[in-house]
């Protein structure tokens, strides 16, 4: 039997034009070549939108992982969530998380309760997140969120806007604010690795204007792409973080790598928890119920998870700019668990939340 090719008259559909991308990334390592800005931006829209086809796709994101995306590539592809996903707006300088978002499920995450004492010092925060999704399926920010009080999911963007002006605090979920990007999850699974579209969640904010965007990542050569995308990009404040399981939360347990690249230099910063009294064994994941009691006591200075809440907490006021040092940081941290301010903050936004 012989099969006839497809007819090529007329403009060139969705399959026929990703196929040339497809080609770029997928012809070997003497004959593949990265795509341009432009060219990538436009291969993730045909994906987002279904135009190029399973089978295509599932080549596509595994020979990309393969090859590794390049800086320009990411860029393309960032260019593509900033314009179909949610733009939030403060009236001050913001920090911005990004985090994978297939979740934890080794150590206790830390970030819910972190934003929670950046917010009450008047620092608006944004966090991206998603539900519970492969290869991890780890808690997510949603749930964590929730089991604090905080229902934060299945809400509209007007109204994380305005949670976000009233409180200094927003959480964009993808399938409320992204949902096209939920149309690729299936491919994680499928390919039981992490794509590099999942790079997408590191160096992705839903904040427009001055904010400090922070990035977690893993392996060296990850950060390097970030500081290229991310210039490329236009991000001029940005700190990078080894952090657990490639989040933003920093160990105690360790030495903290971070950067705050410039033009010139990657402003590395090696940060000591035992230099500053705040040092100690990581905590580990022991479920949801463990997690919010354990949260309860952190937020007014106490129990297993205080001295890491103090640590990063600490550490972000100081990065953020909010003050001058990172002893400062730290003991402003302190201040406001064991005065309540965090607390009652947070009694406001379960009233204002829901």
């Amino acid at each position: 039997m012989t099969y006839a090719a497809p007819p090529t008259d007329g403009p060139p559909n969705g399959r026929e034009l990703f196929k040339a991308y497809l080609r770029k990334v997928g012809s070997g390592e003497h004959t593949s070549s990265g795509l341009t800005r432009e060219e990538a931006a436009h291969a993730l829209e045909l994906m987002l939108d279904g135009a190029a086809s399973p089978a295509q796709i599932g080549a596509f994101l595994i020979a990309h992982r393969i090859r590794r995306p390049e800086p320009q590539e990411l860029t393309g592809m960032l260019d593509v969530y900033r314009k179909r996903g949610p733009q939030l707006t403060t009236g001050k300088p913001a920090i911005s998380f990004g985090m994978p978002f297939d979740g934890r499920t080794r150590t206790a995450p830390i970030y819910p309760l972190t934003a929670l004492v950046l917010s009450s010092a008047g620092l608006p925060v944004v966090l991206q997140g998603a539900g519970r999704i492969p290869v991890k399926y780890g808690i997510t920010a949603q749930e964590l969120f929730a089991c604090l009080g905080l229902q934060l999911a299945g809400r509209s963007v007007e109204w994380v806007q305005a949670k976000l002006n009233a409180c200094d605090l927003a959480l964009v979920h993808q399938p409320d604010h992204l949902p096209d990007a939920e149309t690729l999850i299936p491919y994680r699974e499928d390919l039981g690795k992490r794509p590099p579209l999942a790079s997408l969640e590191l160096l992705w904010t839903a904040h427009q204007g001055e904010h400090l965007l922070v990035s977690g990542f893993v392996h060296p050569p990850t950060e390097a792409r970030a500081w290229k995308a991310l210039d490329l990009a236009g991000e001029t404040n940005v700190l990078t973080v080894k952090g657990l399981e490639g989040s933003t939360d920093l160990p105690i347990s360790r030495a903290c790598v971070t950067g705050r690249p410039t033009r010139e230099e990657d402003g590395r910063q090696i940060l000591h928890p035992r230099d500053n009294g705040c040092y100690g064994a990581d905590p580990l994941w022991d479920g949801l119920e463990t997690w919010g009691n354990q949260s309860a006591a952190a937020l007014g200075g106490q129990g297993e998870l205080a001295t890491a809440l103090i640590w990063n907490a600490g550490t972000y006021l100081w990065q953020a700019g909010l003050e001058a040092n990172l002893t400062d940081g730290l003991e402003r941290c302190r201040d406001l668990l064991s005065s309540g301010v965090v607390m009652a903050h947070l009694q406001r936004l379960r009233q204002e939340m829901g």
